[in-house]
């Protein structure tokens, strides 16, 4: 059985919306994990503990994020192999994605651990949630070998149109992750540690089921000694590509780590409600996030084939379902945002009341801005696909700024509805400088043809 997917020919259509279903199927299991693990401990250990959770969260995506946008240049270089039919880089581009992702787990899990409290400190993260969160992000980030290896294989994976892999995995481990998360929390009472391990074994499982299939079924994961040899223009290529994407990443944690230090200076309560109503948005973002990884796919085949017109098709497809997602997923959010949200709160625990409507303040905040949420998905990606990702490193700056400059400013004149609205604010600042790029390179590549 071979369930690598050509998207350089065929009905575009079809093909987009199958990869997306795929991807969509595969984005929601992934969101089990951590969806699963802030609603184990909000509703079986406390609000604190699920504040010190979710006060972790920003911090988890400057180190990670950095990380996986370095990564991000494996995928994109597999998909240019791919597209242009050369197995042979393809084979060269898994062994040295091998070699990287091995050097940049011993220099930064180390260094993830020494930087945990001081970074949560800085953050002015609360004193009654301080010991937990610094717990539970130590074990993640002691972990981050688990965390890389799914990462790396179903990106690689993808790369090449191989979703459903990648997808079944991750249900298998999703279901073990829920029965860890149970087994740990509530019947061992390991608190937040429990979740942290409870979801880093299930990574480990997935990702090496990912690995042991691949290797029997695709003769392009079984690497020779030479393959596994550093190539040096190999790795500048993904360096070139990868850096301005970990760059990217971590200027948007950046923006993220200011607006958690705003968010905790209005207590603990709010800290719970922003943990709970992020974890609905990053349900509902799912689709923007499915948008973006399959427009990243198909644009890097079809750049590798030189098929343009087809590539630029494609990315008008999701720019089109991304404003029907963001209606829908807008709706979502008013009509039943606080349903969910009463997923992770005890609506018995003192405070509720003060925790469910400060979420749902953030909530339609954010359905209000879908739109550029999800288009800015969509844009940013189809240039990454390209290669041209170093337009990506401008708008993580604009978006940092953005995020910041709300965060100093409108909490002071409107409360905690001010540190809601950086993030859409961030997401408009980010999106001019990458329409402006797109349409510049639309335009170069169309007049080359």
């Amino acid at each position: 059985m071979n369930n690598r997917k050509d998207l350089t020919q065929g009905n575009a259509f079809a093909q987009i919306m199958s990869f997306s279903l795929t991807l969509f199927c595969g984005s929601i299991f992934q969101q089990l994990y951590s969806t699963v693990d802030t609603a184990v401990v909000g509703r079986f250990v406390g609000t604190d503990q699920l504040a010190a959770v979710g006060a972790t969260g920003s911090l988890s995506f400057f180190i990670l994020g950095f990380v996986f946008g370095l990564t991000g240049g494996y995928s994109i270089l597999a998909s240019h192999a791919y597209g242009a039919k050369d197995m042979n880089r393809v084979r060269k581009v898994i062994g040295n994605a091998i070699v990287l992702s091995a050097i940049i787990i011993a220099v930064f899990t180390p260094l993830a651990l020494v930087l945990t409290r001081p970074m949560l400190q800085l953050m002015g993260t609360p004193e009654n949630i301080m010991d937990d969160a610094a717990l539970y992000i130590s074990i993640v980030f002691g972990g981050y070998a688990c965390t890389m290896l799914y990462n790396v294989m179903a990106s690689l994976l993808r790369a090449f149109g191989d979703t459903r892999t990648p997808l079944f995995f991750l249900i298998l481990s999703s279901v073990i992750n829920i029965v860890l998360d149970i087994s740990f929390v509530v019947l061992l009472h390991w608190g937040v540690a429990g979740v942290a391990v409870a979801t880093l074994i299930a990574q480990f499982i997935s990702g090496s089921l990912c690995v042991v299939y691949a290797v029997r079924k695709y003769e392009v994961f079984r690497l020779k000694r030479e393959d596994l040899k550093p190539d040096g223009k190999i790795i500048k290529d993904m360096l070139r590509l990868g850096i301005p994407m970990a760059l990217q990443s971590s200027l948007t944690a950046v923006g993220m780590v200011v607006m958690q230090a705003s968010i905790n200076d209005f207590g603990s309560n709010v800290v719970a409600s922003y943990t709970a109503a992020h974890k609905v948005e990053a349900l509902v973002g799912m689709l923007a996030m499915t948008l973006g990884t399959t427009t990243a796919t198909f644009v890097g085949q079809n750049f590798g084939a030189k098929n343009y017109d087809r590539m630029f098709k494609g990315i008008r497809i999701n720019v089109t379902l991304a404003t029907i997602y963001a209606v829908a997923s807008a709706l979502i959010c008013f009509l039943v945002g606080r349903r969910i949200l009463m997923i992770f709160v005890d609506a018995s625990t003192p405070g509720a009341e003060e925790i469910l409507d400060a979420g749902m303040t953030y909530l339609k905040t954010f359905a209000v801005f879908l739109w550029p949420y999800n288009a800015l998905m969509v844009f940013r990606s189809a240039l990454q696909g390209m290669g041209r990702s170093i337009y990506t490193m401008v708008g993580g700056t604009m978006e940092c700024i953005m995020r910041i400059a709300v965060c100093l400013t409108l909490p002071a004149v409107l409360g905690y509805l001010g540190c809601c609205l950086a993030g859409p604010a961030a997401w408009i600042g980010a999106m001019i400088p990458l329409l402006i790029a797109y349409f510049y390179e639309k335009k170069k590549l169309l007049r080359n043809v």
